[in-house]
């Protein structure tokens, strides 16, 4: 019941989630790898933290939100699923944040213009042969149409900063890179392992 609750709240007040078969692809990634911990990057109100930490009954996630107004109400809907010992809170601005923990999966879904910025802070933070995954790598589909047809000006500088990251992402040749068409496009970077392939 809490779970459509939180996607209420979220419908109601504009706050944008991670669509079901995202978050399907996500907790079923999770499970599969056997990842351990995992820091996200948006938070917003805590539904795709709670939803991984609900998939696999060891999960640590560390979670970033920079909007207090989402934070806090994150903090209330993770407290009311008695999660808050396995979900670690940080109100801060992300590109302003040092963490020095390595994890097994690093999860962007955050301002997208600024994607790469993220993706080169926490690299390092990531373990040999650990996931980065991105959403809305389509944007509502706005990414495949042409940019012409994008009225906002504003609107039309988010899609082209997805192109670039969706560049830079099939040309860093530290990781193999896949995007998948599931939800709003999901990419899945893995880092190749020193000396592997």
């Amino acid at each position: 019941m809490m779970i459509k609750e939180i996607r209420e709240y979220a419908k109601e007040n504009k706050v944008p989630i991670m669509q079901p078969e995202g978050i399907d692809f996500l907790t079923t990634f999770i499970i599969k790898h056997q990842i351990k911990n995992v820091l996200e990057i948006g938070t917003a109100i805590g539904y795709s933290a709670i939803m991984m930490s609900l998939c696999s009954p060891t999960l640590k996630v560390t979670t970033i939100e920079r909007d207090e107004e989402r934070y806090l109400e994150a903090i209330k809907n993770i407290k009311k699923l008695n999660l808050e010992n396995r979900i670690t809170l940080i109100f801060n601005d992300a590109l302003k944040t040092k963490i020095n923990e390595k994890y097994d999966l690093i999860f962007i879904d955050a301002a997208k213009a600024q994607n790469i910025k993220f993706f080169e802070l926490f690299e390092r933070n990531l373990n040999e042969g650990g996931f980065i995954i991105t959403d809305n790598m389509y944007f509502h589909g706005l990414v495949k149409k042409n940019e012409k047809e994008i009225k906002s000006r504003n609107v039309r500088g988010i899609v082209r900063k997805i192109k670039d990251y969706i560049t830079f992402l099939k040309e860093n040749e530290n990781y193999n890179t896949t995007i998948y068409e599931i939800g709003d496009g999901i990419a899945v970077s893995e880092k190749k392992v020193k000396g592997g392939v």
